[in-house]
């Protein structure tokens, strides 16, 4: 096996479109592309917002371990907790195998799941027994448990999900691809807010009805509907990741919204059909719930496929430069045919070539999906230069996987 194949490239040739002319090729003896200098100030920004979000983390973990230990005390609460981390065994994974092609930044999705397992779900808390009480002043307390469970509650949860899905796509936009972005970002975060809510509905069901109950609720929250909060809040993580494509202005704003209101219709939908209870909750899960969790599954793979014929159509041009060649274009559009690339790069230069071809490899996912925001919006000062960085990062990787043979 021969991998990758390099293209004969001339001196200054460079992909058409915005990349500046006259800079030199991958294969120029004489090209050596310099390091990336992050200034100061840069630094500074980082930590602070850092520190903002550790502390607020930090105070929001300790509100809702204080919560837990008064009304389920310290045992059960740690027995909720351990019960409602086997399902994160399933439904992380899933949008992890989804951001495969182009990952986001650890950071930024430990940053979501911890915004939906403390934060929203300390402030749906909050806001939802605030409403109830005041919807009780003013009537029984069976119709006001109703009205927060099927109204209140779908729009105050998926409103503090979803806010961190457009937080992350107006304020770090170069991390923000499109759809497949939104629907990791809406997913992670979900599966944040069903931990921290399943350690409440767990312990309370053990203090209500002891070990039958706890497990009912455990086979029915964890075992068969896992993927619910994920479910309805993809709904908005589809609406941010269009929007993000989107050159009308129009649709930049009304499709989060249409999104939205989407995963709250859903979301209430299901409410209704727990609170009803026996055939309520049976039509719920099998006419409703089953059907759309098909969907869900089927609409994952069609947006991983799709995120590699984008990774290749957006990379052909430069291809057509020289800057790749086309057998690197087709290993890089499919992820068998990375595998198999990043096994032929450790066994001909060893694990410093694996790690070279990991980091060619997600250097050219990043220019695919910049290219592609190119497409969509102007090229500014920022775009060029990353473009130049990703080029130049891909051109050190091949240099090191093409290497010598490992020993």
């Amino acid at each position: 096996m021969s991998w990758p194949s390099q293209p004969a490239v001339p001196t200054g040739s460079t992909p058409p479109g915005p990349y500046a002319a006259g800079s030199p090729a991958p294969y120029d003896p004489a090209y050596d592309p310099g390091p990336v200098r992050p200034t100061s100030r840069t630094g500074i920004r980082s930590w602070l917002l850092t520190g903002v979000v550790v502390t607020g983390f930090a105070i929001a973990t300790l509100a809702l371990t204080a919560y837990f230990g008064a009304s389920l005390g310290v045992v059960t609460a740690f027995f909720g907790l351990v019960l409602a981390a086997i399902p994160l065994g399933v439904v992380v994974p899933t949008f992890l195998w989804l951001d495969r092609f182009e990952a986001e930044p650890t950071k930024y999705l430990v940053t979501a799941f911890l915004w939906g397992a403390l934060v929203a779900a300390l402030l749906a808390g909050l806001f939802n027994t605030g409403a109830m009480l005041v919807i009780q002043a003013s009537t029984d307390a069976s119709s006001a448990m109703l009205t927060t469970a099927v109204v209140v509650a779908p729009v105050v949860e998926e409103s503090l999900k979803g806010v961190l899905v457009l937080l992350v796509w107006r304020l770090r936009r170069r991390e923000f691809d499109g759809l497949t972005d939104g629907m990791v970002y809406a997913g992670i975060t979900a599966a944040g807010f069903a931990f921290t809510e399943n350690i409440q509905y767990l312990g309370q069901a053990y203090l209500e009805g002891g070990s039958q109950m706890l497990a009912a609720t455990f086979v029915g929250r964890g075992l068969l509907s896992p993927f619910a909060h994920p479910m309805f809040t993809i709904l908005t993580g589809i609406g941010v990741g269009i929007a993000a494509s989107a050159r009308s202005a129009g649709v930049r704003v009304f499709a989060p919204v249409v999104g939205w209101l989407l995963a709250v219709t859903a979301h209430g939908l299901w409410n209704l059909s727990a609170v009803t209870g026996g055939a309520g909750l049976l039509v719920g899960y099998f006419i409703v719930g089953v059907p759309i969790f098909l969907g869900f599954v089927c609409l994952i793979i069609w947006t991983r496929r799709r995120e590699g014929r984008a990774i290749g159509r957006h990379l052909s041009p430069y291809a057509d430069a020289g800057w790749l060649s086309p057998s690197e274009v087709a290993m890089l559009a499919h992820m068998g045919h990375r595998r198999e690339a990043r096994m032929w790069a450790k066994t001909n230069s060893g694990r410093p070539g694996l790690a070279a071809m990991r980091e060619f490899q997600d250097a050219a996912s990043e220019l695919a999906l910049l290219r592609q925001r190119m497409y969509h919006h102007a090229a500014d000062d920022h775009a060029l230069q990353a473009e130049r960085r990703l080029l130049d990062t891909m051109t050190v990787a091949r240099r090191a996987f093409v290497g010598t043979p490992a020993r």
